[in-house]
């Protein structure tokens, strides 16, 4: 049973799927020229890859960055440190090699690029900074600058 009715495309899917992806064109069919198929794949691309999600935690020691880059070999990714103080964590994902025989049906897998910019604190120790690769999470390390703790002197007092 469709609980959408046939006036909409005909489309049979359960709107109380909350694992759904399919994006529903309320447009579809109509020869207007703002419809979804219209629009290019590149506006339509809205995987978490493009725009890669990153924790920052800061511990006694350092600050430690992680990233969820799925699907990516070490090789794919760049992180620098520039003068100004900032982290840059860049890479992309190679498209898949197409056979002109094969018939997709779903292509949700983005093979976009990423750039991600993050400022660093001034207690960033910049020449000891470590990057990891394991189970597609990049974690990068910043040790922090020790902090210099000022020389107490004591005064004696006369009198």
């Amino acid at each position: 049973m469709s609980l959408i009715p046939s006036v909409f495309g005909g489309r049979r899917s359960n709107i109380f799927n909350p694992f759904s992806l399919d994006i529903w064109d309320p447009f579809e069919g109509f020869n207007f020229p703002s419809t979804l198929a219209n629009v290019p794949s590149s506006a339509r691309d809205t995987s978490a890859f493009a725009s890669a999600r990153i924790d920052w935690k800061e511990t006694p020691v350092a600050h430690v960055f992680k990233a969820d880059l799925p699907g990516l070999k070490k090789e794919e990714v760049k992180v620098e440190v520039d003068e100004g103080r900032v982290l840059q964590i860049s890479g992309e994902r190679s498209r898949e090699q197409e056979d002109k025989n094969d018939k997709w049906h779903r292509v949700e897998r983005s093979s976009r690029k990423f750039h991600r910019r993050l400022s660093l604190p001034a207690n960033a120790e910049l020449e000891q900074v470590k990057a990891t690769m394991e189970n597609g999470v990049l974690t990068v390390t910043v040790p922090k600058e020790e902090e210099k703790k000022p020389e107490v002197k004591a005064i004696e007092i006369s009198g």
